[in-house]
């Protein structure tokens, strides 16, 4: 295309002088804002399903008044949110844009249901906030279709192990990370005789389990285990006394067993003796803390403060985390077809950044997060695990949770 100036541009010898320096600049900026509209009319979109229950008693209102410290602050709906606003830049610039879609189902099949339909207009990346049973149905069924689901709410150690699936990936930590957290503590801090207090609850003994077993292979002694009941019946009344059932054989500490966590609340300073309580209430392993001071983590917490007008959870942490790493995938691939960014995704070679001071990238055994676990109270975080001292062959956090050798996960 010519560009013709006005006559009176012209010199007196009859030759055309360049155009004013304003006038280029007008030209140039016109022509950048035509590129980037077209840009961002072409840009590709990628999208994020967000599934969750319509009713979901994790996060019950009646139970959010003494907010234990084993119990979510709420839905992590917010932390998927927050990482979506901070990867916009990232997007204009590859010319890709992120968002996110949200849906919600009664139960699993409607949850599937609210899957096939987001897959059908082309979402492939799902955030699944559900208890472990749901998560281990969607998982079930969605088998070997190009999509990924990641875990960002269920702690159950059978997700990683018997239950797994090639394409579910768990943001969160799961029970064992916990617990060995916890006894890496326990060791370091030459606590070693348990009290175990656990619930009647089917997740109360899980947790229980995961306890033992990090008990068991890093030394520590379970003194007792003694069963506790929240209940207004007076013939279970001895079940539900912190100083009966904290009574009788010597420990260093006590280990409280409750996924619910209103009986949890009661124990610390109820103890016969003068201990520590951990587990469920005083002392706890959680992947995120809005105390944890480095790596830029006050910034992300203030940003979800923010958008939520309350704390960053570790369920939170693990949906914010689970777009962060999709996002890097892509970039790091150039936003390359779904097979090579999976295996980019689920490589060693992938770098994580999770504000936790280190390197983060999927187990290929189980596709569990590795990341470190933050020791802490109400409002102090005390210790990051792993502590030092405790190492591994390959990857020291590979010394919480299943190691490859402990592993059962057969996809």
């Amino acid at each position: 295309m010519k560009l013709r100036f006005p006559t009176h541009l012209a010199c007196a010898a009859g030759a055309l002088r360049p155009p004013p320096m304003a006038g280029l600049m007008h030209l140039a900026l016109a022509m950048g804002l035509l590129l980037f509209t077209l840009a961002a009319t072409a840009a590709e979109v990628i999208r994020f399903g967000y599934l969750e229950l319509d009713k979901d008693p994790r996060y019950d209102d009646k139970k959010a008044f003494f907010r234990t410290l084993s119990r979510p602050l709420g839905p992590p709906l917010a932390g998927a949110e927050v990482a979506i606003r901070e990867v916009r830049f990232v997007g204009q610039a590859l010319g890709v844009g992120f968002e996110l879609a949200r849906a919600k189902g009664a139960d699993a099949a409607a949850l599937l249901a609210e899957l096939d339909r987001l897959n059908g207009e082309g979402v492939r990346f799902f955030l699944i906030d559900a208890p472990g049973p749901v998560v281990a149905e969607l998982a079930a069924k969605t088998r070997g279709r190009e999509l990924l689901l990641f875990n960002v709410s269920a702690a159950d150690d059978a997700l990683r192990q018997a239950q797994c699936q090639a394409h579910l990936y768990h943001t969160l930590p799961n029970h064992g990370m916990q617990t060995d957290a916890l006894a890496q503590f326990l060791v370091f801090k030459k606590w070693r005789n348990v009290l175990l207090l656990q619930g009647p609850r089917d997740e109360d003994k899980l947790i229980g389990a995961a306890f033992e077993n990090s008990a068991r292979r890093l030394g520590l002694k379970i003194v007792a285990r003694k069963e506790f009941v929240l209940s207004n019946d007076p013939r279970q009344r001895e079940q539900g006394n912190v100083g009966l059932l904290t009574a009788g054989a010597d420990h260093d500490v006590v280990f409280v067993a409750d996924s619910d966590g209103e009986f949890a609340r009661s124990v610390p300073y109820d103890t016969v003796r003068p201990r520590p309580v951990i587990g469920a209430e005083g002392l706890v392993a959680e992947a995120w803390h809005w105390a944890w001071p480095r790596h830029g983590a006050p910034q992300l917490t203030g940003r979800f403060d923010k958008q939520a007008k309350r704390h960053m959870g570790s369920a939170d942490w693990a949906a914010w985390i689970a777009v962060k790493a999709v996002v890097e995938a892509v970039v790091r691939t150039e936003n390359a077809p779904f097979d090579k960014l999976v295996a980019y995704l689920g490589s060693e070679e992938i770098t994580i950044d999770g504000f936790k001071g280190n390197r983060l990238n999927f187990r290929d055994w189980d596709r569990q997060l590795r990341q470190p676990m933050l020791i802490a109270t109400h409002n102090a975080v005390i210790e990051r695990a792993p502590i030092q001292g405790f190492l591994h062959q390959s990857n020291n956090m590979d010394t919480l949770g299943f190691d490859r050798r402990d592993s059962q996960c057969k996809p």
